[in-house]
Formats: structure tokens, C-alpha cells, sequence
């Protein structure tokens, strides 16, 4: 049987297949007795194992932190690397976020199309490959990664124990090929209040955001009951009227006021595409007529070195090159107390430029602010040149069964391309489709979705098979 016929055939399993890890809430949780991520991304990993296992190939479940599903012949490897973790769900969704309904010809729900819905994709193209009976020079293993989303411990686990690939894709950005990404960097600004400290504007606590990677979209601040009640509301009520923030008052088990700002959320690799709640929330307060305290210069700075600007000017990385664009900043979470503050930022860099120009950079702009860096979690850039057998294969597969140009091109996401040498993103986002990764209401069209299963059928066999 033909690749495309077969996967046509299958296109109701592939469907179902897809649905039943959505309807799995595979967030990141504690960390339970071989259980590394938690219950639910366990189970996403077993049952997706177990759907390999049953579709005729070899499996392996490296300890909970990642497993393969795989076949074929030779002395190399080709892999395939998706992951089966996903983001929290957020607020607003029309359709339940873990229901994977079915709505004008497109599954919605939280990891339609980051990144279950291709990986599913992918394993039905092995499936189309194995069963066509076309002879293997190499082999191919499909890998399946639960931490994408937080700390890639699972890739680091997963290489410490399995070799690595002499070569891969990953479906988990666009089409045509990600050739280029840019470096990413993540890290805390931190300031401690003292005891004497003595604000203006009483602030009990201050909290938004779930992930580094997303745009918050809701932020809350709680101030403590006093006569400051009145000019809190007045001032609410102002910025409700001359913007167009989303902003509302309630009130906290104490009783004084809670005010929640709503933004929207959007990957952290494209923060102007959302409505940072955060931003928001800090501008409103600067309204207040903050004073000298710590805990008020802190916000001060934030709101004015940061607010809204996503270009990341504020703290000396206004940068850019002709390879990969500018560099992008996303404030992705915030804590504060009458204690310490703390604001969680994420950058994307032009792939020109060293970890160590921007952690100088950043750490020169905080220079007599009292304001204390914390650099976490960093993926250095990715760049695969155009020119070579794994990107030219890939071209000629895409324009193959797409009747569209191929192009290389850059972005500010982050894929598990860059963990294995001479890698690339490949799909699943086609051209022209709304960005919905990260996003209320993402979803993966059906056709996309078996079309992206055919590109992929068809780039195993020009890649593996004589």
C-alpha cells in the first residue's frame, strides 16, 4: 500500500488517537515515586507507549522522563523528537480544554498542536512507512518527551542513557523548515524589603503568570484594608475609562480590595502578540503615586524599565541581526509580598550574540537599582545551515506533497532540535494558520493534520529506506 493510502485508510485512528492524549491534562506536577513529572504526564507517556507498542514497534520508558517507539535497519539513526507535555490551560477557552472536541473540522484543546497532534501525526507515518514494505537503509525512532515545556530534564536524562541520533526533525513549530533559532534565557529579578520598610500604597501581596514561556494573562493584587480604598477605585475607574485595560476590583478574605487585570495569553517567543497582564497591572499601580519605599521602587522599576516594551530596551538588549531578527522579552510571572519581590523573565536572542554579552548586558542595567539577577535555564542558539542533505531532503518532500515552495527561516521558539546535532523543526504549523500555541482555544485542523502526517510518512522514507 501506498504511504499516503494508508494514512488515508487510517484516518479515523489517527483522529482518536490524537483526542485520547488531549483528554490526558499532561501539565507538569510534583514529583511522585517514578513519577519525575507528575501523574498526568506520566500517564500521557505511558499511554502513548503503549498505542506505539500496539501499532507493532519496539518501546522503551526511559524511568518516566522520556520513552521511543522505533524500527528499521542500519548504522544510522534518524530521529524524530516531540513532547507530550503541555502549558496549563489558562482561562477563556470556548470548548473545555482537555475535551478534544471536534468543531468544523478541527480538534481543540491543549496540545492539539503543541505538540501531541504532531507527534501522534508522526507515529502514523512511521506506521505508513513500516507497513509499506519499502526496504531500510537506516533507522528511526520517534522520541517521546515529557519537559519540554519547563526545564528539558528529560532530555538530559533520556541522552545520558540512549544514544544519540545521527540526525532528526522535530514537529514542533512551522512549515516549511526551522533552520534558526534563537538563543533563550531565563531569569529572576529579585529585591528583599526590609522590616522598616514603609510603603504608600499597601500592598499585601501581588501574583500573575504560569510559565516563563507564556504571557500572563491575569494578575492580581490584594492590598491591605485602610483608607486608601477610595483613591484605589477612583483610580481603577479612571483606567477603565481612558484604556483599554481589563481591569476589576473585588475583595480579599481580609477585606481589602483585590484588583485583577486580564490580558491575553500567547508564547513566550511572540509576547506582542499577546496582552501581558502583568504590564498591565504594574502600570495601573504606578497610577497610584508610588513612593520611596523598596517595595514601590521595585515596581517602579519593572513598570518602567520593562511595562509593556517586549524588545527588552530598558535592560540593554535592544539587539538584532540579519540571520534571526530582534531579541524578545516576555515578563512571564511575578510574586510579591510585604517581604520580597520577584519577577520572572524570558528572552529570545539573536543567534549572533553570546550568553555572555546579555547576561552583561542585563547585569550592567541593574547597576545602583538594589535589584538582584538570578540567570536560570538557557538553550544556546540553533543554526543549521541550508545547505545539506538533511534540509535539501526535506525541501523536495515539502514541495512534493504541498505543491508550495520550501524555505528555511528563523524564530524566537525554542524546539528539541537543538538537542540532537544536525536537527530541525519540521511542521506542524502550516503557512498562513493562526498562532495558537500557548493560546486559549488551540486547536489542529484535521486536514492539517493528515496532511502533516503524509509530509512526514514521505520524509522517513526519502530519509531511511533505499
Amino acid at each position: 500500500m501506498k504511504l499516503n493510502e494508508f494514512i488515508d485508510a487510517s484516518r479515523d485512528d489517527i483522529i482518536s488517537s490524537v483526542q485520547d492524549i488531549v483528554r490526558i491534562p499532561s501539565v507538569k506536577e510534583q514529583e511522585m515515586p517514578g513519577k519525575p513529572f507528575g501523574e498526568e504526564i506520566d500517564k500521557a507517556l505511558n499511554n502513548t507507549l503503549a498505542l506505539a507498542e500496539k501499532l507493532g514497534f519496539q518501546v522503551k520508558n526511559i524511568d518516566g522522563y522520556a520513552g521511543h517507539a522505533g524500527f528499521g535497519e542500519g548504522q544510522e539513526t534518524m530521529g524524530i523528537l516531540g513532547h507530550l507535555d503541555v502549558v496549563p490551560e489558562g482561562s477563556g477557552w470556548t470548548y473545555p480544554p482537555y475535551e478534544a472536541r471536534i468543531v468544523d473540522g478541527k480538534i481543540y484543546g491543549r496540545g492539539t498542536i503543541d505538540d501531541k497532534g504532531p507527534v501522534i501525526g508522526a507515529l502514523y507515518a512511521m506506521k505508513a512507512v513500516m507497513e509499506s514494505g519499502l526496504r531500510m537503509k537506516r533507522r528511526v525512532r520517534l522520541i517521546f518527551g515529557t519537559d519540554e515545556e519547563s526545564g528539558w530534564k528529560d532530555m538530559e536524562l533520556y541522552f545520558q542513557r540512549e544514544a544519540m541520533p545521527d540526525f532528526g526533525i522535530t514537529p514542533d513549530g512551522s512549515y516549511p523548515i526551522i533552520n534558526v533559532e534563537k538563543g533563550i534565557l531565563t531569569f529572576k529579578l529579585k529585591k528583599s524589603f526590609p522590616a522598616s520598610d514603609c510603603p504608600a500604597v499597601k500592598i499585601k501581596s501581588l501574583s500573575g503568570g504560569h510559565r516563563p514561556n507564556m504571557v500572563p494573562d491575569e494578575c492580581s493584587c490584594c492590598f491591605s484594608p485602610s483608607g486608601d480604598q477610595d483613591k484605589i477605585l477612583a483610580h481603577l475607574h479612571s483606567m477603565q475609562q481612558f484604556t483599554d485595560y481589563e481591569l476589576s476590583a473585588g475583595f480579599c478574605e481580609d477585606k481589602g480590595i483585590e484588583v485583577t487585570a486580564k490580558g491575553v495569553s500567547a508564547h513566550g517567543s511572540t509576547p506582542d502578540k499577546g496582552r501581558n497582564a502583568i504590564a498591565h497591572m504594574l502600570a495601573f499601580l504606578c497610577t497610584l503615586g508610588l513612593g520611596s519605599s523598596e517595595m514601590e521602587q521595585f515596581l517602579l522599576f519593572l513598570n518602567n524599565q520593562i511595562g509593556t516594551d517586549t524588545t527588552g530596551t530598558g535592560l540593554n538588549l535592544n539587539l538584532d541581526d540579519e540571520l534571526s531578527g530582534k531579541l524578545s522579552l516576555n515578563l512571564g510571572m511575578i510574586f510579591l509580598d510585604e517581604a520580597q519581590g520577584e519577577a520572572v523573565i524570558n528572552i529570545r536572542y539573536p543567534v549572533s550574540f553570546s550568553y555572555w554579552q546579555i547576561t552583561d548586558n542585563i547585569t550592567k542595567a541593574l547597576e545602583g537599582t538594589g535589584v538582584k539577577v538570578e540567570f536560570e535555564g538557557h538553550q544556546p542558539p540553533l543554526h543549521v545551515p541550508e545547505e545539506g542533505f538533511l534540509i535539501e531532503t526535506l525541501k523536495q518532500v515539502y514541495t512534493e506533497q504541498t505543491g508550495q515552495a520550501a524555505t528555511v527561516m528563523a524564530i524566537g521558539g525554542g524546539t528539541y532540535a537543538r538537542a540532537i546535532k544536525n536537527a530541525v523543526a519540521f511542521g506542524a504549523q502550516f503557512p498562513g494558520r493562526p498562532e495558537v500555541f500557548h493560546e486559549k482555544d488551540e486547536y489542529i485542523s484535521i486536514e492539517d493534520l493528515i496532511l502533516h502526517t503524509k509530509i512526514y510518512a514521505h520524509a522517513i522514507a526519502a530519509l531511511c529506506c533505499e
